[in-house]
């Protein structure tokens, strides 16, 4: 089968079981009531993501049978996805306190893990780092704080969406940049953005139905494994898709240490990033979504090739890539909610 039926195939399943899903969500009232800490005006129902996690690990299952796909990957996706989807299936149907939803990240994280083998040696500044048992510890932290803030930028209509499409566009690019059969990883990359994209017709604004935590925490920790996975096929490919998270990681992180330094606390909703003031300065959810989609692709992904192809440091090109999208944060108020 072509990769243009798989991705037809992939994507219309997805799109066609949101539409099952927008139905139960109507049917059993999980709607998303707009209030102050809201960046939409219509009673929407929640928990579409979820056609993301069944689709993909289905067909990541299906590729298992028929097509060489890494059994240390295989298992660590199935188990760490799986986790971080039901706690957030369970929270989109109640409410789970967050130590324990923290607790469950951070046991899918150390499977993952285990399963991969940490942090991979990264380049720096012309030395090879080898962090051992620490890499363990960092790569659980960045996996959990992914997945985590993947959540937090899930907040108007589309952005998610886009940036996992856009990001792992961009990381089938670098892909293609390196000596070396990768089919089974690019593959994989575009059965996840057609699993995304299926979704994404019933998300883009106005958006019928939102993603809820099991699809936004799923994307997150896909999203991380994919990256530590590309570290160990080429060591420069962790940066860059360090770079192409760049968006979401940083205005996540401005937004939250703003938020700790002015003596609110980090665990409560709100609905002051950059994104959410943006959007509310331009009228819309559109404008945003699709900025930081040209972003994505117009200014992280040229840093991230030369990261890829030698001609940049991987953690040097992480500043370059980032400094002005912190202006931009701070520019649209991260952390301090504005444009009211």
């Amino acid at each position: 089968m072509s990769m243009v039926w798989i991705f037809l195939t992939v994507g219309g399943s997805s799109w066609g079981l949101t539409g099952f899903l927008r139905y139960y969500a109507l049917k059993k009232k999980l709607i998303d009531i707009p209030n102050d800490r809201s960046s939409h005006t219509v009673p929407t129902p929640r928990g579409g993501g979820v056609s993301i996690v069944l689709v993909f690990l289905l067909s990541l299952v299906v590729m298992g049978l028929f097509g060489p796909v890494s059994n240390s990957f295989f298992w660590a996706v199935i188990g760490a996805g799986t986790g971080v989807a039901l706690i957030g299936f369970i929270d989109d149907h109640g409410h789970i306190p967050a130590r324990w939803r923290l607790a469950v990240h951070f046991v899918c994280a150390g499977w993952a893990l285990a399963w991969l083998g940490g942090l991979p040696v990264l380049p720096l500044f012309g030395f090879s780092m080898d962090f051992g048992v620490v890499g363990y510890l960092l790569a659980a932290l960045y996996l959990v704080w992914l997945l985590n803030l993947y959540n937090f930028m899930d907040g108007i209509d589309g952005l998610a969406g886009m940036e996992a499409v856009t990001v792992c566009f961009g990381g089938g690019v670098l892909y293609a940049l390196v000596p070396g059969e990768h089919g089974e990883w690019l593959t994989i990359l575009w059965i996840f953005s057609a699993a995304v994209a299926g979704f994404l017709l019933w998300n883009f604004p106005k958006a019928k139905i939102f993603m809820g935590d099991a699809g936004s925490g799923f994307i997150g920790m896909m999203l991380g494994l994919f990256s530590l996975q590309a570290g160990w096929v080429a060591a420069e490919l962790f940066w860059g898709w360090v770079i192409l998270l760049g968006a979401f990681v940083v205005d996540a992180t401005v937004t939250l240490v703003r938020r700790v330094l002015g003596g609110e606390s980090f665990h409560e909703a709100h609905r002051c990033h950059a994104y959410q003031n943006a959007s509310r300065k331009y009228n819309g959810h559109m404008p945003v979504t699709l900025g930081v989609s040209l972003i994505n692709l117009c200014w992280l992904l040229p840093v991230a090739v030369l990261v890829v192809i030698g001609w940049l440091d991987g953690f040097l090109g992480v500043i370059i890539a980032y400094s002005p999208l912190v202006f931009l944060s701070v520019h649209f108020k991260a952390g301090k909610q504005s444009f009211t």
